[in-house]
């Protein structure tokens, strides 16, 4: 039995914490919900890079969703690493089948250190057939170019990247302006309006995890019945709080 609402996380996971399925659960203990997980993938990871990534079968991705599904009330999920085209398409095929309130899609790409954690031919999949499902898309910037094809290094091209990844089908896009000189500014837009989100820059942190618990972050808001907006903005007050109490490298 669970108390609460539930949310759920698809993704991989890191064995140091930082990141991944223990990021996430982490994440949704912290706002007092329920957390069911889904793995996609192995990693032997710390907060300094992967060393190696091992493949979950696409069909046990499946069963790990349908035993979630039958038997916990799921309010909003989200995904995280899902490595491989195959993966994507047995994600696909259950929420299509079985819809969920709401999705958050993290599109995870490559780690903070550099290494890549999505094959080139996953990155297809997830635009076409993963998007379209999105209450929410959370790329950084190097993500939202990846998916929209075009240059994203400002906060006009962060407006117009959210605009393009809303035509591709998700229902919203918050484009990440982490890595924009400067302090961070974050970008969403819900098909009608943008609204820019602001924090301090935090130097001298590795920071290791954060897309994960800020999807996350957002994941259980919505799980709590916030509306998006109310739910983006108390996780990035989460992650702001997150860094600044974390030790320089360490987060």
């Amino acid at each position: 039995m669970t108390a609460g609402p539930v949310a759920l996380t698809i993704a991989g996971s890191d064995p140091s914490g930082g990141a991944g399925i223990q990021a996430d659960l982490r994440t949704f203990a912290a706002f007092g919900v329920h957390g069911a997980s889904v793995l996609t993938a192995l990693t032997a990871q710390d907060t300094r890079g992967v060393r190696a990534i091992a493949e979950v079968a696409p069909a046990f991705v499946g069963q790990q969703l349908d035993a979630v599904l039958d038997d916990l009330p799921v309010r909003a999920a989200k995904t995280g690493m899902l490595h491989r085209a195959p993966v994507i398409d047995a994600v696909v095929a259950r929420l299509r089948a079985r819809p969920l309130p709401h999705l958050v899609v993290d599109p995870v790409m490559v780690a903070t250190s550099g290494d890549p954690l999505l094959e080139p031919e996953g990155i297809a999949a997830l635009r076409e057939r993963l998007l379209p499902l999105a209450t929410l898309v959370t790329p950084n910037l190097r993500e939202a170019e990846v998916l929209t094809g075009r240059a994203v290094t400002t906060v006009a091209e962060m407006r117009e990247a959210a605009r393009a990844l809303v035509a591709l089908g998700a229902r919203a896009a918050l484009v990440k302006g982490g890595h924009l000189a400067g302090d961070a500014v974050d970008v969403l837009y819900d098909g009608r309006s943008f609204r820019e989100l602001g924090a301090p820059r935090r130097e001298g942190r590795r920071l290791h995890g954060t897309g994960c618990v800020l999807s996350a972050a957002i994941t259980a808001g919505l799980a709590r019945g916030n509306d998006l907006a109310e739910a983006v903005a108390e996780a990035k007050r989460h992650v702001t709080r997150a860094i600044e109490a974390a030790p320089a490298g360490e987060y």
